[in-house]
């Protein structure tokens, strides 16, 4: 019987997961899978040497080398046949901020993780919103930064902005329970990611917008005007590639753990 093949370690979902030529008809698709992608960003974005990629992604040189030829075949595919580019799938799991594992410098997600969790007093109750420029952002899955807002006695005590990282999708359902965040206010959401937040035990107030600060002093008035069950408004928007889910759903191949869905 042969071996199982080792998760591959990425840093994060790719922000970006379809591309295609402008102005001609696409000739099919070709797939890259995160892990792929991620290859291609440590070599040659992040200019890392195939021994030090190997060790980020923790696999091993020769799987490192297989993976960065098959994603550039397809790269050059896309680019030469026409063909639509997307990003799914793959054999990974997301980093857990350890730097000790392999990570190339200090790890970001590690320093987001304990940004602000260290922080929350035992009797203080945690809101985040999806966050841009002072506004409630209305795409879970695509949030950059959550506005994290500490509550004690009904009113805030505490408020910061914290960046997902490049975070995206199911991801971010775990990137708030590292964070002890008791509730979120967002825009929309897939039904992906509200399972994810429910199971991490994280009350979600979806389909609401306007200002961030605003949104949360209603919560806190018993005003807020939300939707226990929203419907995300931006399926066929964004054009998710084969495989993905919509909108906040977890599309993540291996579990934390190194098994693989």
């Amino acid at each position: 019987m042969p071996r199982p093949s080792r998760c591959r370690r990425i840093c994060s979902e790719p922000a970006y997961d379809r591309f295609r030529p402008e102005g001609i008809p696409c000739g099919g698709s070709a797939v890259l899978t995160v892990d792929e992608y991620e290859a291609i960003r440590l070599i040659d974005l992040e200019q890392l040497t195939q021994e030090e990629c190997a060790r980020q992604m923790d696999i091993s040189r020769t799987t490192v080398a297989e993976v960065y030829s098959a994603a550039r075949h397809k790269l050059a595919d896309s680019i030469v046949n026409g063909k639509a580019l997307l990003i799914a799938g793959g054999h990974y799991r997301l980093c857990d901020g350890i730097a000790a594992g392999g990570c190339r410098g200090p790890c970001h997600r590690g320093e987001n993780k304990n940004q602000t969790a260290i922080l929350k007093g035992a009797n203080e109750m945690r809101v985040a919103v999806t966050y841009e420029n002072g506004m409630i952002f209305q795409h879970f899955g695509h949030s950059a930064e959550f506005k994290v807002y500490d509550i004690a006695g009904g009113q805030i005590a505490q408020e910061q902005v914290v960046s997902t990282n490049g975070s995206g999708h199911g991801a971010l359902a775990t990137l708030l329970s590292g964070l002890e965040v008791d509730a979120l206010i967002c825009g929309g959401i897939g039904g992906g990611a509200q399972n994810a937040l429910a199971e991490a035990g994280i009350k979600l107030y979806g389909g609401v917008s306007g200002e961030a600060d605003e949104a949360v002093r209603a919560l806190l008035a018993g005003s807020l005007d939300y939707q226990a069950a929203p419907q995300c408004s931006h399926h066929g928007e964004h054009g998710h590639g084969h495989g993905h889910g919509h909108c906040g759903e977890n599309h993540q191949g291996c579990a934390g753990n190194g098994s693989c869905h």
